[in-house]
């Protein structure tokens, strides 16, 4: 005889390979699991805690230079694209407007009779 398992136990389980599954494959993924950077001081091998928390330090500062970098870059870039843009739009209008002056002469041309031809 088997029993019946509570409702929230057999949901559970099956979540549970799903959950395994999604880990596995965002680890798999991932470009590289440790990475060193550049700049970057190993302060594990430091054993006065002055000495390690001036490691540490130095590794904030050089962070914060790299965010602080990265953020004007990104503005720049934010920047660029955004001139790109208005460009865009101004040849936009420019060649809406070339059409409609256009569709205006189109409609013009069929509105006039044509001359009669000559026999």
């Amino acid at each position: 005889m088997t029993r019946k398992q509570p409702p929230h136990r057999a949901r559970r389980q099956r979540r549970t390979p799903l959950l395994l599954t999604a880990v596995l494959l965002t680890t798999s993924l991932s470009p590289a699991g440790a990475q060193d950077i550049r700049g970057m001081e190993v302060c594990t091998a430091e054993t006065k805690m002055e000495r390690r928390t001036g490691c540490l330090q130095s590794n904030v500062d050089f962070l914060q230079q790299e965010l602080n970098k990265l953020a004007r870059e990104t503005q720049d870039k934010i920047a660029a694209a955004g001139r790109d843009l208005a460009a865009a739009r101004a040849e936009i209008a420019t060649l809406r407007s070339t059409v409609e002056k256009l569709k205006g002469e189109l409609a013009e041309m069929k509105a006039k009779p044509e001359p009669a031809a000559k026999k």
